[in-house]
């Protein structure tokens, strides 16, 4: 497995936490409201683009757990994801998350260039992941339009152990979103993923607030 690959799994792995919020926001934008003590899924996608669009969804974790059993969609079904569906370049997703769960803190992956910094670890009782990539200046690309100087892409991964290990308590061969959603509730307020990039910033987290930042 190269070093790139681990650490797409390691985002993926998130992504996976929050296939929940995204199916349910149609259900979100119906309800009448929800007890301020419940914890809060936000998504935060704001673009730097000069007409670009911002997107915040705002998910109560007890509504996700309540819905997703009943949804059998695509991948999902009773609020568990088929592992054999889930792979990244043939990287079995659910074997990594398995190794990661039982091994020591420590760093899994570290990559250092001119170009691009990666870090991989287990630290702390969390998963995490750091990536920082140097973009070259980018020319205008009409004649209104301001030249981009070079920029620092970042990808930050902070994901409790807890909830790995509540991804990993159904069968063999699936990831239980249910259970990794009741771990989340129980955890503490916690940013989960932020990026950064010429098109976008993006911020995934979780808090008892209704309403995101």
């Amino acid at each position: 497995m190269t070093q790139r690959r681990v650490w797409i799994v390691a985002v993926v792995l998130t992504l996976a936490m929050v296939t929940a919020g995204s199916m349910v926001t149609a259900i979100v934008r119906a309800q009448g409201g929800s007890q301020s003590a419940d914890k809060w899924l936000h998504v935060s996608v704001v673009s730097r683009e000069a007409n670009g669009e911002t997107v915040r969804v705002n998910v109560p974790l007890s509504l996700a757990e309540k819905v997703l059993p009943a949804i059998n969609k695509d991948k999902l079904h009773a609020g568990r994801v088929r592992c054999s569906e889930l792979k990244v370049e043939g990287v079995d997703l659910r074997a990594v998350l398995d190794a990661v769960k039982n091994t020591k803190d420590g760093e899994f992956v570290i990559v250092e260039s001119t170009k691009e910094n990666v870090r991989v670890a287990k630290e702390n009782g969390y998963l995490v992941v750091k990536v920082r990539e140097m973009k070259e200046p980018r020319k205008a690309e009409k004649p209104d339009e301001k030249p981009a100087g070079p920029m620092e892409e970042r990808v930050d991964v902070r994901v409790p152990m807890t909830v790995v290990e509540a991804l990993l308590s159904g069968a063999k061969d699936e990831l239980d979103l249910v259970a990794a959603i009741r771990a989340l509730s129980a955890h503490g307020d916690s940013i989960l993923v932020t990026v950064e990039d010429r098109q976008n910033t993006v911020k995934i987290w979780v808090d008892s607030k209704n309403a995101g930042q």
